[in-house]
């Protein structure tokens, strides 16, 4: 550059930068630091031969050396397997409802189960297993489709109303709004809330009654105790899925209600489904 100039100072050429008329001396990088640059340069190059490095439309180069960390954790996974290989024999082996009576084995079924139900279950259940508004409760004794460990295990293998497997659970409530008249369904609401709630109109719940024998009795019994077999809720509890309020139980009643939960059987091994529904019936409300 025409600015470049020698310093009188210490005789180093300048670089014919200048701010406010201090110049920039050219002086050369310190070779320790080229040395430093010239090794990291030498080191990337070699990383990207030996490791996976370089992405591409379906993948990434692999590397000489064929190093991955998933290939790492798929081989801890499997030396994990084999460690309790003997204990994942067993379990599958016993009767879910004698994997108490063995200590150890229900242990570890109970462990693996809380770790699978964290990761596939919590999403819905919550991570305490206490659920959400349409997404049961595992934590209490009021069961949709039965609370026995056997029972879980089928619920949780099969899934509800889904349309992938052919034994999963099924029934489906009418949307009574298709039905009943309005009051018709405003009288079953308070029906239904009387049998929980001392604070109802008596007259509208009387005739709600009526409605209810004749449209509800069939799938949740003479006293709304509900009915396991057909997943009919308890009615006469103050536990609900959805809500137990009037404005509530009117929506679900006229357009009813349909939840669907996958059929796990599909997505984890035997062993993770015994394992899970161990884990949701050791919870407390299990039958």
């Amino acid at each position: 550059m025409a600015d470049r100039k020698i310093d009188e100072e210490t005789g180093v050429e300048t670089t014919g930068h200048s701010w406010d008329g201090i110049e920039e001396l050219n002086n050369p990088l310190p070779r320790w630091w080229l040395w430093c640059l010239y090794a990291t340069i030498v080191w990337g190059i070699g990383y990207v031969i030996a490791f996976p490095a370089w992405p591409m439309i379906s993948g990434a180069t692999e590397g000489m050396l064929g190093w991955s960390t998933r290939g790492n954790v798929a081989q801890e996974i499997v030396a994990h397997e084999a460690k309790n290989e003997t204990l994942v024999t067993a379990m599958l082996d016993t009767e879910l409802a004698e994997l108490p009576a063995n200590a150890d084995l229900h242990r570890y079924a109970v462990a693996r189960g809380a770790s699978v139900f964290r990761a596939q279950c919590s999403q819905c259940h919550g991570s305490g297993a206490a659920g959400a508004k349409g997404y049961p409760n595992l934590l209490d004794n009021d069961w949709l489709w039965g609370g026995t460990v056997d029972e879980i295990a089928h619920t949780v293998a099969h899934g509800i109303r889904n349309e992938t497997d052919d034994d999963a659970r099924w029934s489906e409530m009418p949307a009574f709004g298709e039905i009943l008249e309005d009051e018709e369904i405003a009288a079953t609401v308070e029906y239904v809330v009387s049998l929980s709630n001392p604070d109802h109109d008596a007259a509208l719940a009387t005739a709600g009654a009526e409605l209810f024998a004749d449209n509800c009795v069939a799938c949740h019994g003479e006293n709304a105790l509900g009915n396991p077999d057909l997943g009919a809720p308890n009615l006469a509890d103050v536990i609900w899925l959805y809500g137990g309020d009037r404005d509530t139980l009117t929506e679900t009643i006229y357009y009813s209600r349909y939840g669907v939960m996958p059929a796990w059987g599909q997505r984890l091994t035997d062993a993770d489904v015994r394992a899970v529904s161990s884990y949701v019936h050791a919870l407390g409300g299990g039958q």
